[in-house]
């Protein structure tokens, strides 16, 4: 066998099994491509015997941007503009690397129909698909990344692809309850995007639950999730007239009513009790200590861990397609 350079202090590339192999690199590219591609049965067993007597390995990053396929997992957002997005994207995509695969970021932002912001963007062939995004429906991910391993964490499931639901339900039960117990009987609603299935169900149970325990809710106020939208909700609450408790539907907004309400001496749970949203690490400081509601974000990712894993088997596991929030109590009430 001829000395070969690739043997000799530097990993071997395609030129040189192309070499080895006596065929042109674009040949090897199709032998190894984990999609199957034209190539004869001749050619491949040649190249896959010089990439094995070369120690070839291909990287799979470089492989994926080359060959746009393997183990990228597309994470579609509508935007990374406040703490819960943080709170939980930053661990997630860590998990996600830990388990042998690269994750493409894609921030949709207000963008309505997903396939009009993704139409001039690269189509890469993903495992797998994790969808947060509001404006995604199951059907347009399978055909944007050709593949049928779609995790729904969006409320838009459809009956072929995974889902992870978040049960709202219990948490705002138990925090509206003790609000009633302290006497709360009038209550502003600060919400986020209308966008959102999960924000519209959100709503519904504040709605339903509120009206059980006999809390009239005076006034409804959307926001975005953001702390400015909070601060702004603030503005809106007449420090003449303020209610009994302010439900949020994200710690953000919950921060920013409160920051925004202490130019009129008006602080929780003095004067109003205040209720957060998502449970977030970042708002148990000495100066946000706000009551919330939410689950443990650990949960939710070794869950999507599993699905990445074992697409299949998840999606038979009717289990782990729930997580239950719970309240949360802090100072604000």
């Amino acid at each position: 066998m001829p000395d070969d350079p690739a043997s000799r202090d530097k990993r071997p590339t395609i030129a040189d099994v192309a070499r080895r192999a006596g065929v042109a690199p674009a040949i090897v590219s199709r032998a190894l491509s984990p999609v199957r591609r034209p190539v004869s049965q001749e050619k491949r067993e040649r190249v896959l015997k010089a990439a094995a007597e070369l120690g070839y390995n291909q990287n799979p990053l470089a492989r994926g941007l080359a060959t746009k396929s393997l183990d990228l997992v597309a994470v579609l957002v509508n935007h990374l503009n406040d703490l819960s997005d943080l709170d939980l994207i930053d661990p997630l995509l860590e998990r996600i690397q830990a388990l042998g695969k690269q994750a493409v970021l894609i921030r949709v932002g207000e963008t309505r129909r997903i396939e009009d912001f993704l139409r001039n963007s690269v189509a890469y062939h993903v495992h797998a698909a994790l969808v947060f995004s509001d404006f995604a429906d199951a059907q347009t991910v399978r055909e944007l990344f050709h593949s049928d391993n779609v995790l729904m964490l969006n409320g838009r499931a459809d009956l072929q692809s995974a889902r992870i639901v978040v049960d709202d339900a219990a948490g705002i039960a138990a925090a509206v309850e003790r609000a009633a117990a302290q006497g709360a009987r009038r209550a502003v609603l600060v919400t986020g995007r209308d966008s959102s299935l999960v924000e519209q169900a959100r709503c519904g149970f504040y709605r339903n639950h509120c009206a059980a325990s006999g809390i009239v809710i005076a006034r409804e106020i959307q926001g975005d999730y953001s702390y400015a939208s909070g601060l702004k909700a603030a503005a809106g609450i007449d420090p003449k007239d303020v209610p009994d408790v302010v439900f949020c539907t994200s710690d953000s907004m919950a921060m920013g009513v409160m920051d925004g309400m202490r130019p009129t001496g008006l602080r929780p749970p003095q004067d109003y009790l205040l209720y957060g949203f998502d449970a977030l690490s970042r708002s148990n400081f000495d100066a946000y200590d706000i009551s919330t509601i939410g689950f443990d974000k650990g949960v939710l990712i070794e869950r999507v861990a599993l699905f990445l894993k074992d697409p299949a088997g998840f999606s038979a596991r009717g289990e782990l397609h729930e997580i239950r929030t719970g309240f949360v109590p802090r100072g604000t009430g």
